[in-house]
C-alpha cells in the first residue's frame, strides 16, 4: 500500500522538534501577535493554537540550510551534492483513490468551503491583507500532458476570492496568458502544509517535464497524488490541506499588494488576476503553514533559503560547461536567495575565472554580483570572502561589468528600468602564481619528525624497542655473539658511558657522594671498591 505518511508536514515537524530546530507554543496567541514570534527567528515554531478557532500552525520550517539539509537526510556541507544529485533522478508519481488520500478526509464545497475560516495571518505591517503565503500551486498543461508546480502567494479578497501575483514571468504566467487569449478559466489547486522537498521541487529549475517527477526525485520515492474534487488537478494525497478552484479570464484587473517581499523591502500595489475557491479538502488533524518572507534578516526567511538553494544548483550545472573544474557554489541568503554568487573553482588555463563570471551572468536573471576565488577559499565563509576581495582583486584590473540585462523587477536599485546590470569580481590569484611567496599563506613552523629510535647490540640504531629477548636476538648484527639466554644480552643493552668511559661489565652504576662506585661485594671483602 502506498505510504502517504512519510513525508507529512507535520512529522517533519515533530523531528525539528526533537533536533531543538523548532519551538513549540502552546499558549493561545492572536493571529495579530503571529508574525512577531516568527519575525528574524533562527527556529521554526509550532503554534498549537492560534486565533479563535484556536487552530494549528507551523512557520519558518525552511528558515535555515541546515533544516533543508534535514529534509534531504543529509547536512549542511552534504546539501549541495544531494540536492544536484536527487535533481538527476525523476520518479514518476503514484495515484491513490479518493478514499485512500488522507487531503480527502475533509471535504468542504459551496458555502463550507472559506478562506477567512483559515488561519491566515497579517505577515507585515504595510501588506495589503492577509497574505496566505505557503501554498504551491498545481496546474495541468494540456498541451504537453505535464503537471506544472510554482510557489504561489494569495491575498485574501473575502471568503471565496484571492488575488494572485503574476507580474513575473513564471510557467503559471505563460499557461495563464494562454487561457486568456483563449478566453477561458484557469483551474489550479494550492497545497498548503507540504514536506520541504516538494517546496525544492517548487522552485527547482528543471528541464520540460511533468514536476510531480521532480517533487518524486527530491523525495527519492514515487508522490502519492489523487484528483482534485472539484478541478482537473492532481496534487500531492499527503498534504495537509488543499485550496482547490480557478483563476478567472479577465486577466491583470485587480489591485493586489502591496507586500513585504523576499528581497527585504516592500513590493508596491500591482495589477493581478483573482483566484476563485470551489473547494477545501484536508486532513482531519490539518497542520496550516506559512513561510517567512521578507523582513530584518532574510538569513532566517523561508524564502530566502530556497532562493538560495535553487540558484546554486541552476549555476552549478551552467558551470560545468563553462569551466574544466568548479568547486563551489554559494548564492547568500542575506542577499534574498539570488543576488550575490560566489563560485570557487580549480583554474586548469588562464581566463577560466572570467569563463565563470560570463557564464552566470547568462545563466539566472536573478543574479546580480559574481565573486570567483580559487579553491583555497571556502565561499560559503563570510571572513575568507572578504579575505579574498581585499587581497586578490584590483578594481581597474579584476572588475567585469556588463548592462543591459533582464533582471527582477522588485529590485529597488532599478529605479523603474526594465533592465539591469550585472558586475563580476575575479578574486583569484594571478594565474601561475599561486605557489608563489607573495600568495603563500604565513603559518607556525614545524619541524620534521623523525622516528623514534633505540640502542641496541653493538651501538646500532633500531627503530622501535624489542620487547622480550628473542626480539632482541633478532635485532643483533650478523655475526654477533648469540647468547642462549635474555641475561647476557641485557647486560649489553645497559652499557653506558661515565665521565666519557664506557664501564667495564655494563652492570648498574651508582654515584655516592664525589665518587662513582659499583656494587659488587664479591669484589672486596670491605665493601665497594672506588671506581675512577
Amino acid at each position: 500500500m502506498t505510504d502517504t505518511e512519510k513525508f507529512r508536514l507535520r512529522h517533519f515537524v515533530e523531528k525539528l522538534v526533537q533536533q531543538g530546530e523548532c519551538v513549540v507554543h502552546d499558549d493561545p496567541i492572536d493571529l495579530i501577535d503571529v508574525a512577531a514570534v516568527l519575525d528574524c527567528n533562527p527556529r521554526a515554531v509550532w503554534f498549537r493554537a492560534v486565533g479563535p478557532e484556536k487552530t494549528e500552525l507551523v512557520g519558518n520550517v525552511m528558515g535555515t540550510r541546515r533544516r533543508l539539509a534535514a529534509a534531504l537526510d543529509t547536512d549542511e556541507p552534504g546539501f549541495p551534492a544531494a540536492l544536484r544529485e536527487r535533481l538527476r533522478h525523476p520518479v514518476a508519481p503514484i495515484e491513490v483513490p479518493s478514499p485512500q488520500a488522507p487531503v480527502h478526509e475533509v471535504v468542504l464545497t459551496g458555502e463550507d468551503a472559506d478562506l477567512t475560516a483559515l488561519p491566515v495571518h497579517l505577515q507585515h505591517g504595510l501588506d495589503g491583507a492577509p497574505y496566505i503565503s505557503a501554498s504551491i500551486d498545481y496546474t495541468y498543461d494540456a498541451k504537453s500532458g505535464f503537471t506544472n508546480i510554482g510557489c504561489r502567494r494569495l491575498m485574501l479578497r473575502g471568503p471565496r476570492a484571492a488575488g494572485i501575483d503574476l507580474n513575473a514571468p513564471s510557467d503559471l504566467r505563460a499557461l495563464y496568458q494562454a487561457a486568456v487569449a483563449r478566453g477561458e478559466r484557469t483551474p489550479v489547486a494550492f497545497a498548503v502544509g507540504s514536506h520541504p522537498t516538494d517546496f525544492l521541487a517548487a522552485v527547482a529549475a528543471t528541464a520540460p517535464m511533468d514536476e510531480l517527477d521532480v517533487v518524486g526525485a527530491l523525495r527519492g520515492a514515487p508522490v502519492p497524488v489523487v484528483k482534485c474534487i472539484t478541478v482537473d488537478v492532481r496534487v500531492p494525497a499527503d498534504a495537509e490541506l488543499v485550496l482547490e478552484g480557478y483563476i478567472d479570464e479577465r486577466g491583470l484587473v485587480e489591485a493586489e499588494g502591496p507586500y513585504g517581499e523576499y528581497i527585504g523591502y516592500y513590493g508596491l500595489l500591482k495589477s493581478n488576476p483573482v483566484f476563485h475557491l470551489t473547494a477545501v479538502t484536508k486532513r482531519r488533524d490539518a497542520l496550516f503553514q506559512t513561510v517567512t518572507i521578507g523582513g530584518a534578516r532574510l538569513t532566517f526567511t523561508d524564502t530566502a533559503q530556497l532562493g538560495a538553494a535553487k540558484t546554486e544548483a541552476a549555476i552549478w550545472n551552467v558551470l560545468q560547461h563553462a569551466v574544466r573544474e568548479p568547486v563551489a557554489v554559494c548564492c547568500t541568503a542575506s542577499s534574498g536567495g539570488m543576488y550575490n554568487v560566489r563560485v570557487s573553482l580549480r583554474q586548469r588555463n588562464p581566463g577560466e575565472a572570467r569563463n565563470a563570471i560570463a557564464a552566470v551572468f547568462c545563466s539566472s536573471g536573478d543574479v546580480k554580483h559574481v565573486f570567483v576565488v580559487d579553491d583555497d577559499i571556502d565561499v560559503f565563509s563570510d571572513e575568507q570572502i572578504d579575505w579574498a576581495l581585499a587581497t586578490r582583486f584590483q578594481a581597474d584590473r579584476d572588475f567585469v561589468m556588463a548592462s543591459s540585462f533582464r533582471c527582477v523587477p522588485l529590485d529597488p536599485s532599478l529605479q523603474g528600468s526594465r533592465t539591469g546590470a550585472k558586475g563580476g569580481f575575479d578574486c583569484t590569484k594571478p594565474f601561475g602564481k599561486g605557489d608563489s611567496a607573495e600568495f603563500t599563506v604565513p603559518r607556525p613552523p614545524q619541524m620534521p619528525r623523525r622516528p623514534r629510535q633505540t640502542r641496541t647490540h653493538g651501538g646500532a640504531r633500531h627503530p622501535g624497542r624489542p620487547r622480550d629477548p628473542a626480539r632482541l636476538r633478532q635485532a643483533l648484527p650478523a655475526g654477533s655473539a648469540q647468547a642462549p639466554q635474555g641475561r647476557p644480552l641485557c647486560a649489553q643493552r645497559r652499557r653506558v658511558r661515565v665521565n666519557g668511559r664506557k664501564t667495564g661489565d655494563g652492570g648498574r652504576i651508582i654515584r655516592h657522594r664525589s665518587s662513582v662506585v659499583r656494587p659488587d661485594s664479591r669484589s672486596s671483602p670491605s665493601g665497594p671498591r672506588p671506581v675512577c
